[in-house]
């Protein structure tokens, strides 16, 4: 087996511990399986993790990762805010509907959490970590922008979380249909009606 970069290898099992927990559910998931889905050695998993804690946060926040950047790209100043806003809702959306199984896991790993003793602090770190994403991605648009929010960036950060969350759920269960565009156009419409532009 090549050798490779600490902080490597847990990248590498980290997504492999996401592929297979989206094929075979979080308690199914064994540490050997994710192991064998990484293409190493079990001591190799317990080199780079030292629990399975440390395994899940590491997969909560690479899996939010995934999403942001995607956002993080779409924020590129468009034609105008509303524009550039939409555009990254847009992105997020796609996302979920491209990912669907990586996105149901992100709800799988907070019950799991919650239900775990001694692992709730997890859920909780989870979305604070939502909330942190956003309010580094509003930083992003308001430096490249320049506008002054309505309410502070954690109110705002931490309302976008939730209502985000919500619509992933609702999109999971009930499918993408031509009904979105309309709903993902208010909430565009509310988000930019937040800012103070100069």
């Amino acid at each position: 087996m090549a050798r490779m970069p600490l902080a490597e290898r847990r990248v590498q099992l980290t997504e492999a511990a996401i592929r297979a927990m989206t094929r075979d559910g979080v308690a199914a998931t064994t540490t050997r399986s994710i192991a064998a889905e990484a293409g190493v050695s079990l001591s190799v998993f317990h080199y780079c993790f030292d629990s399975k804690q440390a395994l899940l946060e590491s997969v909560m926040a690479a899996i939010t990762e995934h999403s942001a950047s995607v956002v993080r790209q779409a924020l590129r100043p468009q034609s105008g805010l509303l524009e550039t806003v939409r555009a990254g809702f847009q992105a997020y959306w796609d996302h979920v509907a491209a990912h669907p199984g990586e996105h149901m896991l992100t709800y799988e790993l907070t019950q799991y959490a919650l239900r775990r003793p001694g692992f709730e602090h997890l859920a909780r770190r989870q979305y604070e970590l939502y909330s942190d994403t956003y309010a580094e991605l509003l930083g992003q648009l308001r430096d490249v922008m320049g506008f002054e929010l309505r309410v502070p960036v954690p109110v705002l950060a931490r309302y976008l979380a939730a209502m985000t969350d919500g619509l992933t759920l609702n999109l999971l269960v009930l499918g993408p249909d031509t009904a979105w565009k309309d709903i993902l156009d208010t909430i565009t419409d509310h988000v930019a009606g937040l800012v103070r532009q100069d």
